[in-house]
């Protein structure tokens, strides 16, 4: 059969999403580019440790850090970090009814003002493409973080963002 007869297949990760069309003589293995190359993944272990740090420095609680995770990892569909932080969330005194509707907090009157603050930075920055189609929450984000706080939050963003990518894109198993 010719390679242009072969029929395309789509692989699908174990978070449901599915990539690229393949053919079906390619091989379906997935890389865990963190040990690909090592460095890179020691580099954001470090920008990690360095985004931490910073919310530290700006007296952020670590349950609004853990907040702020989840969130950001719902809207990218990270099925390894959702779990890695809402147990983490757990364990820095999160509740179950505050996670269930995270992903309508601002429909809730469970989350104080900085914690709505902060899930409006994380929901900014994870949906940076959608150029201004985000939805205004009434959040005023200046009005109450400080500079600092702002500037940890986004740092923080940024940084889970960065790891949704390396474990959606690697493929790191979630199992019950």
């Amino acid at each position: 059969m010719a390679t242009s007869q072969i029929p395309m297949l789509r692989r699908q990760c174990s978070c449901g999403r599915i990539s690229r069309p393949v053919s079906e003589g390619d091989d379906v293995s997935h890389v865990n580019i963190g040990k690909v190359y090592a460095a890179p993944y020691k580099a954001m272990l470090e920008f990690n440790a360095q985004a931490v740090a910073a919310g530290e420095d700006a007296g952020l609680s670590p349950l609004l850090v853990e907040l702020v995770k989840v969130r950001a990892s719902q809207l990218n569909g990270c099925a390894f970090c959702l779990r890695m932080h809402a147990a983490d969330a757990v364990k820095a005194g999160e509740t179950a009814d505050r996670l269930a509707v995270l992903a309508g907090w601002w429909e809730s009157q469970y989350f104080t003002a900085d914690e709505q603050a902060a899930l409006q930075i994380a929901e900014n920055v994870t949906l940076i493409g959608d150029h201004g189609r985000l939805a205004d929450r009434g959040v005023d984000v200046e009005g109450v973080l400080t500079e600092k706080q702002i500037a940890a939050v986004t740092w923080l963003a940024v940084v889970i963002n960065s790891w949704n990518r390396i474990a959606i894109s690697s493929h790191y198993p979630v199992h019950g």
